[in-house]
């Protein structure tokens, strides 16, 4: 008797999915899997925070700094946990600072009369769709704080994850439908950048640098073609970490370039300066 075989079609074939040569196939994944969502959840543009993913809390600071001065107590931390708990402190100020941020964002954009219109009715006009949508990286840190406030508000918000050895999951304020999981950051930045229209940077590391870099070299080069505002929260912060007026006397960036984003060091002028650029160019 002739024995006949089925072969896997390729789209299930998981060993050649997951080979270097559907390597262009996961590629696209990562853009036509979030553009479908992302239209299914009629979400137009975003405002995206960055900042550091190992931030925490005003309470959970405090929590850990009881902690370590308990164990100091007993002779059993090492020399420098006690600073290093204590600048965790100082630094939570960011967390809840980003917190009440995206919180009265969030309000701000739920009531824009066409997000209130949506809210109201699940018939719309093709093209109609939720504006100016709290975006984070997903994890912890600035990026849960983000994610929280726009929950506190009641308003949805979108996690972007990316598969990492020590980090992260997606924070617990992101629902289901808007959580993305990425390999590629390449593809994850083209999201965080081709959905903004507002970009606010915390405080934060190497991460937080890579993606602020590259968008100010996206509108320093005008790849970004849209009226972007970019935000950086906490002149001193940032000006210990990037000597701006050095670049400048060193003939590495003009002095112009400075203007391609704005510092800005209260919750009420981040608050003002987004919404009063949305009113100038999106007030549509």
């Amino acid at each position: 008797m002739k024995k006949y075989i089925k072969p896997v079609k390729a789209y299930k074939n998981l060993e050649f999915l997951n080979s270097a040569d559907a390597r262009t196939v996961r590629i696209l994944s990562e853009f036509y899997e979030p553009q479908s969502r992302f239209r299914k959840n009629h979400i137009v543009d975003t405002i995206v925070f960055f900042g550091s993913a190992r931030l925490v809390s005003l309470k959970e600071a405090k929590a850990k700094l009881r902690e370590i001065k308990r164990k100091q107590k007993n002779g059993r931390i090492k020399k420098d946990e006690l600073h290093k708990a204590e600048k965790l402190l100082e630094m939570s100020r960011y967390y809840e600072d980003a917190v009440e941020l995206s919180r009265r964002l969030t309000e701000w954009s739920m009531n824009l009369p066409a997000n209130k219109k949506r809210n109201a009715s699940e018939h719309q006009k093709p093209g109609s769709g939720k504006r100016f949508i709290i975006c984070s990286g997903g994890g912890p840190g600035i990026m849960e704080a983000a994610n929280k406030g726009a929950r506190l508000a009641g308003g949805d918000s979108i996690g972007m994850n990316i598969s990492i050895p020590f980090e992260q999951s997606v924070n617990p304020y992101v629902k289901p439908e808007l959580a993305f999981e990425f390999h590629y950051f390449f593809m994850r930045k083209f999201w965080f950048v081709y959905l903004a229209k507002a970009l606010i940077v915390f405080p934060g590391g190497f991460g937080t640098l890579d993606e602020f870099m590259e968008v100010l070299t996206l509108l320093q080069t005008k790849k970004i073609k849209k009226e972007m505002k970019v935000i950086v929260y906490d002149e001193k912060y940032w000006r210990e970490i990037i000597d701006f007026d050095a670049l400048i006397q060193h003939g590495t960036i003009n002095k112009k370039d400075l203007k391609l984003f704005d510092f800005c060091n209260t919750i009420d002028e981040a608050f003002q300066k987004v919404t009063a650029h949305f009113a100038k160019y999106y007030s549509d």
